[in-house]
């Protein structure tokens, strides 16, 4: 729904609800309730103000002369009363509207009318519907891949992820905190920040009033449930919700929750500006604006508060060049105290083109004797702030106002134009940046190095590898198992084997160990070029030098097997060595299976009650790829159907294997819905591509555009 409409409704409720409990909300102290009572007073007696034109707004008086602005006034962002407590408990007859209202049929509202729903809620058979996020097509061996992509993220926070939105979608996210209750996990910071993302995540999509407004009840409430816990309301927590208030441009309601989140952290009061600057500039109030800039430059003293220095960072995030331009012709950035800040200012120079003010700026901080270090790092974020600017200009832009200031460039400057050149993709460009650093005899990061293998994985320039591995080894820098293994799927792409030994071989002198995901990286390769022998010769030198298989290893030997008779020696083989049997694992037993013609124990597989629920769904749709791909297309669609009723979904891959493989002059009726099940772009246009080709061959054209 519009964002106007949602603001409006979301509005009216909490207007409602301030106007006919204020005199009754129960408060910690009566100072808390006049604060309430005060402002929906003001809801009552006026409208919230329009945007007003940018030509009615000039002020007759100069930025410096002007006092505090009435808008920090009415948010109350003073640290010196930020320990006043709002309220002890959240507003109940406020909580009671915003908890109130929602339809029946959500899971939010099921989960909070009673212990009896939430063990019903337990005994739910659980089919997830998991949809996987897929790289681009752009290869098909990339494609095949896809998994295997370098990601530098705890694994253990992604699946804890994953299974917070599984609980939220099945259970409602009240009810999600019952449940990890129920299961002895105590509920913190960290599930209640990802239950609130889902909350907003759903209110943003949703196209729906009602479900809009039902998420950001929820969210309220999961606020009021973390206050009940004790736990700090930073902003890792309240960023999101306020984003999302911003974005709607709904007035009343962030203001009011600034005032909750001020009383549960009153050291949050500086970062609130920050959301409060966004706030302005996003309904366009230029008198707010101009009211906050005025606040800026109001300390006589000539030093910033950190709460003036989040505004000025919300101006520079938004381009906002007219008051940008009025503030620096007269505060003194020298004297702001945080350099991400100045950085930000540096990068918002670069974009809006306004170089004489950049180079004003670096001659002061260097007049002053800031540390070089800081200085490059300015310029960096000045010259990757340019827009319309190549790499190499970009690079020669550095240099240049470097020699010009006559400072050295520093390591968190270098690095940062490394990883601009590795979001272009120019990798050569990254790796000239390396080669200049270690010259000049300055630490190389590992996340630098990392940046640039990946960057060359996406870019296909799999054979630079070489050139970075000479580095390493020229310059002695200090890479890590990681590194390694990157560094030799890169060398098996390209199928250079004698360089991903060679790798190997290396490792014991950078003390490093062998690992099994090294050894895995080169068996995949042969397994992919249909070298069994050589997949099996890699299994043979993992046990020689005392590497110990994953499960990894033991899914690819599985999945490459031709008789059952060497699926049960692997299986079993892995069963003595104490490892788990995994999804991937169970995947494969289906895949090699359906291969040796065992369709049969291949469907027997999913049957399994060792398969993790959350699983269940990713290994069906193997399933069902599988049937299609060898010819068991009743068998194949007659498993998809069940799935349907189940209410799961199919992975794309095993949808596009159906539409692969639908031969029959008289099947156009089955392909054209399961068109309809692919929702990623890139495997929607691989099936329309797919459809054609299968209308074309038996001459339906009149079904084409």
């Amino acid at each position: 729904m519009p964002a106007s409409s949602k603001a409006k409704s979301l509005s009216s409720l909490v207007r409602s609800a301030i106007k006919s409990k204020a005199s009754s909300i129960s408060l910690a102290s009566p100072a808390d309730d006049a604060t309430l009572k005060h402002f929906a007073s003001s809801l009552d007696s006026s409208p919230p103000s329009k945007p007003k034109s940018k030509k009615s707004i000039k002020s007759n008086k100069p930025l410096s002369e002007t006092t505090a602005p009435s808008a920090v006034a009415s948010l109350n962002l003073d640290p010196a009363s930020a320990s006043e407590d709002l309220t002890n408990e959240l507003p109940g007859g406020i909580f009671s509207i915003l908890s109130g209202g929602s339809s029946s049929n959500s899971p939010d509202v099921q989960g909070t009318e009673d212990e009896k729903s939430m063990e019903n809620a337990l005994d739910l058979p659980w089919f997830p519907d998991m949809s996987h996020s897929v790289l681009s097509m752009r290869r098909k061996e990339i494609t095949r891949e896809r998994k295997q992509k370098w990601i530098f993220k705890s694994s253990q926070v992604n699946r804890f992820g994953r299974l917070v939105n599984m609980c939220a979608d099945r259970l409602g996210t009240h009810t999600t905190i019952q449940v990890f209750d129920k299961l002895g996990r105590e509920s913190g910071v960290k599930e209640y920040n990802a239950l609130i993302k889902i909350c907003i995540e759903r209110a943003r999509s949703s196209a729906d009033e009602d479900v809009g407004l039902e998420q950001i009840h929820m969210a309220f409430q999961i606020f009021k449930s973390m206050k009940e816990q004790g736990f700090l309301l930073e902003e890792e927590t309240y960023g999101q919700f306020l984003a999302y208030l911003v974005d709607m441009g709904m007035t009343e309601e962030f203001q009011f929750f600034c005032g909750v989140i001020k009383a549960e952290n009153p050291s949050s009061v500086a970062r609130l500006g920050y959301y409060e600057m966004l706030l302005w500039i996003r309904i366009d109030d230029e008198e707010k604006i101009q009211e906050l800039c005025n606040y800026i430059v109001s300390d006589d003293e000539g030093t910033m508060s950190v709460l003036q220095e989040n505004y000025l960072l919300a101006l520079c995030e938004s381009d906002r060049k007219e008051e940008i331009l009025q503030l620096l012709e007269i505060m003194d950035i020298t004297q702001i105290s945080s350099l991400d800040c100045v950085a930000s200012i540096f990068t918002c120079l670069g974009r809006l083109l306004l170089e004489s003010y950049a180079e004003k700026f670096l001659l002061s901080f260097k007049a002053c004797d800031h540390a070089a270090e800081n200085i490059t790092n300015f310029i960096s974020s000045y010259v990757v702030g340019i827009p319309n600017l190549a790499v190499e200009d970009v690079i020669s832009n550095f240099k240049n106002w470097h020699m010009k200031l006559e400072v050295t460039p520093s390591s968190a400057g270098y690095e940062k134009l490394i990883m601009y050149c590795c979001e272009s993709l120019k990798v050569h460009a990254a790796l000239e940046m390396v080669e200049e650093m270690c010259e000049r005899g300055l630490t190389v990061s590992i996340g630098a190095l990392h940046s640039i293998l990946r960057a060359s994985d996406e870019s296909c320039d799999f054979n630079l590898v070489r050139q970075m591995y000479s580095m390493i080894s020229r310059y002695k820098l200090k890479p890590n198992g990681e590194t390694f293994r990157s560094m030799i799927t890169l060398c098996v792409k390209m199928k250079d084997y004698g360089g991903a030994y060679d790798m190997l071989s290396d490792l014991e002198k950078m003390n490093l160990t062998p690992t099994a995901s090294m050894y895995n990286a080169i068996m995949l390769g042969f397994f992919r070029e249909k070298n069994i022998y050589g997949g099996l010769r890699v299994f043979k030198q993992m046990k020689e030098a005392y590497v110990q298989p994953d499960s990894q290893t033991f899914s690819y030997l599985i999945s490459n097997c031709d008789s059952e008779e060497d699926i049960n020696k692997y299986y079993e083989e892995m069963k003595r060595s104490g490892i788990q049997v995994t999804k991937q694992i169970f995947m494969a037993l289906v895949n090699a299976y359906a291969t040796c013609g065992q369709f049969e124990k291949a469907k027997q597989v999913v049957l399994d009650k060792g398969i993790p629920v959350k699983c269940l769904n990713e290994i069906k749709s193997v399933l069902v790829q599988s049937l299609a791909s060898h010819g068991q297309l009743c068998d194949a669609f007659s498993i998809y159907e069940e799935m349907k009723q189940a209410g799961c979904s199919l992975e794309p891959k095993a949808v596009i294997s159906l539409i692969e493989h639908l031969q029959s002059d008289e099947e156009l009726s089955r392909l054209l819905p399961l068109l309809d099940e692919l929702d990623d772009p890139d495997y929607w246009f691989e099936g329309c591509l797919r459809t054609i080709l299968y209308c074309v061959r038996y001459k339906h054209l009149r079904c084409l555009p």
